[in-house]
């Protein structure tokens, strides 16, 4: 067994409650850490003599001390949803100003020149990326697999930096001569989908406690596949415990346009008629809700992964999250795709979620009280980790998995916020973190990222990124 100690925390956020006026925020905090399960939480001097309840443990001291003076302490960000391969194409349609549906069919001929060593190093790439903004779990959703990609390559990269991964072996089959979106040459055929999601789920799929490998099944849009295919993952994942079900829905009005000529339906309508409903279902981006679909989606307890920044840069809309919230739905956070996103930083997510939704659209007069900084946090914490159906991170409280990481408050980015450090953490530019703790395992320390160095895997990364688009003719 280790023991951990963490102490002196300016304020630990433990998002134990149901709210934020339950949520304990612990002054000089302390967490104490056995193995990768946390054991105590509360003050410094409290820690100090937990050790000495311990009967069980005479004479023994900690093992390892991290003094977080000047940190506040917080549970490890929980992303809802990324398409990590999208590291490759950073600003390639995002600067120019394009809308979702051109700024696909300009990519998708550029992703299907993605190879094995490809995805394997974006998401490598990308995950370290989100680990020093602050993030420990981590759902991401691929859904091409050009020239023999496999999920496994992903996985792969997942494990090597030692995050807590929650892959979603999404799919594409429905191309433009059948009515979809997608290029025919990036869509595969229903039966092989169907067939590499069993092997996905028997080969890497861990539903126990602390797991830190999860597979979902995730069909990627109403317009890129179709119902057979949406029914029959449903089928197959409900076979197997807390394999969840995961799709983009209802981010862009051409995509309600597209599902009332398609199929007759709203998006929202669309899925429910194929049982793509429940507690095992979250659907990504959710900006085109109105509110009758907002109480039905509340009711069968659907999951919602808000992208503020992919929904800004591509001028998909603000989604109505403060409505989700109030109406007792589960709502998490996701990066989205690195390439409509421009960047994987989960913590500046939480920032521009609290202020999005203060801004006025449509409906909704601009109110500067409509989403607070510890609103904003909780759904990048305990929020992401109910749409995933976990309760054993986004909070930190004894038999807890030890996710947790600090963030300086004593620095330049936010002096003169020490007055209340935890809304800071929101309203200051976003950082880096100082530590970060993953599945007990100290994985950025100081603020240095210490599974591996990086200055190599960036280059390969740019490399491998100038390789495919020059295949694909874009340079």
């Amino acid at each position: 067994m280790t023991i951990l100690f963490v102490k002196n925390a300016e304020v630990l956020v433990t998002m134990d409650g149901a709210d934020d006026v339950s949520r304990r925020e612990i002054k000089n905090g302390a967490v104490v850490v056995e193995d990768n399960k946390i054991s105590f939480v509360g003050s410094t001097v409290e820690g100090e003599r937990w050790l000495e309840t311990r009967p069980d443990l005479p004479g023994r001291g900690f093992d390892r001390v991290i003094d977080a003076s000047g940190c506040v302490l917080i549970p490890g960000l929980v992303n809802c949803h990324h398409h990590l391969y999208q590291t490759l194409t950073r600003a390639v349609g995002t600067g120019a100003g394009m809308i979702l549906f051109d700024w696909l069919k300009f990519l998708y001929p550029i992703w299907a020149e993605m190879t094995p060593e490809a995805v394997y190093t974006s998401a490598k790439l990308g995950l370290a990326e989100l680990v020093l903004s602050g993030c420990t779990t981590v759902a991401d959703h691929l859904y091409l697999f050009p020239n023999g990609s496999t999920i496994d390559d992903e996985i792969r990269a997942a494990q090597e930096v030692g995050v807590r991964f929650h892959p979603t072996r999404g799919s594409m089959s429905l191309g433009e001569s059948q009515g979809g979106l997608p290029p025919d040459r990036v869509c595969d055929r229903e039966p092989e989908i169907i067939k590499d999601c069993l092997r996905a789920i028997e080969t890497f799929h861990d539903p126990e406690p602390f797991s830190m490998l999860r597979i979902g099944l995730a069909p990627c849009s109403p317009f890129s596949v179709t119902g057979d295919l949406m029914r029959e993952s449903t089928e197959l994942a409900r076979q197997y415990p807390l394999v969840n079900l995961h799709t983009h829905l209802a981010e862009t009005k051409d995509e309600e346009r597209f599902c009332l000529e398609m199929f007759g339906r709203r998006p929202v309508e669309y899925a429910e008629s194929l049982n793509w409903v429940g507690e095992d279902v979250w659907f990504a981006h959710m900006v085109h809700p109105n509110e009758a679909e907002i109480d039905r989606l509340a009711k069968t307890n659907t999951g919602v992964c808000h992208c503020p920044n992919s929904n800004m840069i591509l001028a998909s809309g603000i989604a109505p999250i403060r409505d989700m919230v109030d109406k007792k739905m589960r709502v998490g956070l996701g990066v989205d795709g690195s390439a409509s996103n421009d960047a994987n930083h989960l913590l500046g997510e939480a920032r521009q979620a609290m202020l999005l939704q203060r801004v006025g659209w449509p409906g909704f007069e601009a109110r500067a009280d409509r989403f607070s900084a510890r609103e904003a946090l909780a759904l990048a914490t305990v929020g992401g980790a109910r749409v995933l159906r976990r309760d054993d991170i986004g909070s930190l409280a004894v038999g807890k998995a030890a996710d947790l990481v600090a963030f300086r408050v004593d620095d330049l980015y936010h002096a003169g916020g020490l007055v209340d450090p935890v809304a800071a953490l929101l309203t200051c530019a976003p950082t880096q973190v100082w530590f970060s703790i993953i599945n007990g395992r100290l994985v950025v320390e100081d603020g240095h990222f210490l599974p591996f160095e990086l200055d190599s895997l960036v280059e390969t990364h740019n490399r491998l990124s100038l390789e495919m688009m020059t295949r694909a003719g874009v340079c």
